[in-house]
């Protein structure tokens, strides 16, 4: 099915030619790639990003008659540069690196990556953890960590250290009330820095907080990072699934294995009552990873002890380890 569908993008860029070089994408060009994955068309067209304005024409044209041919479901274009992708590519000396996304904000992902990372160090592994949400860093505030990071002999900086964690995040580089207004070129720069300009040593796990969404930040680093694979946060209600979708698409469309989804928030055990309650409805996050056949991970509950050790800067998997929560993520870990 494949073959039919890559030639049959073939005979629509027969039709159309390269706003510079006058070209048709033939087979044989170098400028246009076509990778496709269970109907979903990805096609990069290497460009000098200079000239970017004028591929967008031909860039709306190629993905409208694309998107019209039989057994195809989605179609991504991506202009891009050779070059960039090489300078950029960013290296860390990690077994695994493992990024924690969600599709929106508000779903418990940062908690949910700093117990991770303790839990993962609980079980003999030497793990680090990357705060790349630079518009809404949390870690160092989970972490109890307030220092800034020194810099060593090769002027990279050093990371921070707590509980058996390594940590980096611009939150220690810049003051907690400070807005980091910054458009897109400055925050790749410094997450670029994170990773290239920090002496992370040797690692077996390397956590990253993404940022919420699948905008360019997160993008460049599943693309860049080398992720081995990635875990999906949830609420189960449906107006949060609808952005699971879209997470659980950028990542394969870029290759990048989702390692699970994990519901959050799934339910309150009130101490009056003792009753289960579903505050968010329930089952959503299960039902979504089966329909895309997705390893599903657990279910967290909301934890008002959490939420205070959070606040606190003591992860429960160090404060409060023989809690219930504690040991779900434990056992995350160990099925990791």
């Amino acid at each position: 099915m494949n073959n039919n569908i890559i030639n049959d993008i073939y005979k629509i860029t027969a039709n159309l030619k390269d706003p510079l070089t006058n070209e048709i994408w033939y087979k044989n060009t170098n400028k246009f790639n076509i990778l496709i994955k269970d109907g979903s068309v990805n096609i990069t067209i290497n460009i000098d990003l200079n000239d970017r304005e004028k591929y967008e024409q031909l860039e709306l044209e190629l993905k409208n008659s694309i998107s019209k041919i039989d057994n195809v479901s989605s179609v991504n274009i991506v202009l891009t540069s050779e070059k960039n992708i090489k300078e950029k590519n960013f290296k860390i000396n990690s077994k695994k690196i493992i990024a924690i996304a969600s599709g929106k904000g508000g779903v418990g992902k940062s908690t949910f990556a700093v117990n991770l990372a303790v839990a993962l160090s609980k079980i003999g592994n030497k793990v680090g953890i990357l705060d790349a949400d630079i518009y809404g860093p949390s870690v160092p505030r989970m972490m109890g960590i307030s220092d800034k990071p020194k810099t060593n002999d090769t002027n990279k900086l050093i990371p921070l250290e707590n509980y058996g964690i390594k940590c980096m995040s611009i939150g220690f580089l810049i003051d907690v009330d400070t807005p980091a207004i910054w458009r897109g070129p400055m925050v790749m720069k410094a997450l670029e820095q994170m990773f290239n300009g920090v002496d992370w040593g040797e690692l077996d796990f390397l956590i990253i907080d993404l940022p919420p969404g699948t905008g360019d930040a997160q993008l460049s680093l599943a693309q860049n990072s080398k992720l081995s694979g990635s875990i999906i946060i949830s609420t189960p209600q449906d107006v949060a699934l609808i952005d699971v979708r879209k997470g659980i698409n950028m990542f394969r469309k870029v290759d990048v294995p989702i390692l699970g989804i994990v519901e959050n928030m799934s339910y309150f055990i009130c101490k009056n009552c003792n009753e289960k309650h579903e505050i968010f409805s329930s089952g959503g996050v299960r039902k979504e990873s089966e329909k895309n056949n997705i390893p599903f991970l657990g279910e967290l509950p909301i934890d008002i002890n959490l939420r205070k050790l959070s606040d606190e800067g003591k992860p429960s998997c160090v404060s409060d380890i023989n809690s219930e929560i504690s040991k779900i993520y434990i056992s995350i870990a160990k099925n990791i």
